[in-house]
């Protein structure tokens, strides 16, 4: 199964299982201590948010920015966003997070959950994408699930990126990406790229800040490049 028609099966998921989204937050207290952690990260300015779900986290957002740009593919979990998300600075779009350009620079691009959804070979340009979106200045602030996640999935083996399958409460499954990703290691590849990042465990999960390579800020100028 290439990265397309496994991308494809992810996205067929979060549409299908939009009204079961939320579920975690309400049910699990970690997940709520990291929607208050949001209170101690450097979100400021105008913040672009990739994967915004049903909107979790956009009102925090919105509580600390001058304007959220909140971006998902999936027309289902955006309705849901759209209508639990007040705040007159709030821009929803939809589209695909690896085809879309922002038109503009943001001071911050913050993405929960949606980096252990790429997979590998497509993380370096995920990672120019968002140094291009960002100003001079801005910073990268992503939370997700670490090593210890793994646990709580139903992983498949001998795959070329690594797959979890998830199900919906009708019985219906899907494969989707999910990359546990270890901290240190995310550090150092992340140094590779020319990215200065600092992250830390949380319950099982992680929380980062990183700024982009020096010349970002020129490449901001020319416009962001496809995630591809």
């Amino acid at each position: 199964m290439d990265d397309d028609a496994l991308l494809a099966e992810q996205m067929a998921y979060y549409r299908a299982g939009a009204a079961e989204y939320d579920r975690p937050y309400a049910e699990r207290e970690d997940l709520r201590e990291l929607l208050a952690a949001v209170d101690d990260l450097p979100i400021a300015g105008d913040v672009l948010e990739l994967a915004c779900g049903t909107g979790q986290w956009t009102s925090s957002l919105a509580a600390r920015a001058r304007s959220v740009t909140a971006v998902d593919a999936a027309a289902e979990v955006l309705a849901l966003a759209r209508a639990r998300t007040a705040s007159a600075t709030v821009r929803f779009v939809e589209a695909d997070l690896f085809a879309w350009q922002p038109s503009r620079c943001y001071d911050t691009v913050f993405f929960a959950f949606w980096l252990s959804h790429i997979p590998p070979a497509r993380l370096p340009g995920f990672w120019n994408t968002v140094a291009s979106a960002l100003a001079p200045g801005g910073r990268a602030v992503f939370i997700d699930d670490g090593p210890a996640a793994a646990a709580e999935e139903e992983v498949l083996s001998g795959r070329p990126a690594p797959v979890a399958v998830r199900r919906l409460d009708d019985g219906s499954q899907y494969r989707i990406v999910k990359v546990f990703h270890d901290p240190s290691s995310l550090t150092a590849d992340l140094a590779a790229l020319g990215w200065s990042a600092h992250i830390r465990s949380v319950a099982g999960k992680f929380i980062g800040v990183a700024e982009p390579p020096a010349t970002s800020a020129g490449e901001a100028a020319r416009g962001p490049a496809r995630v591809r």
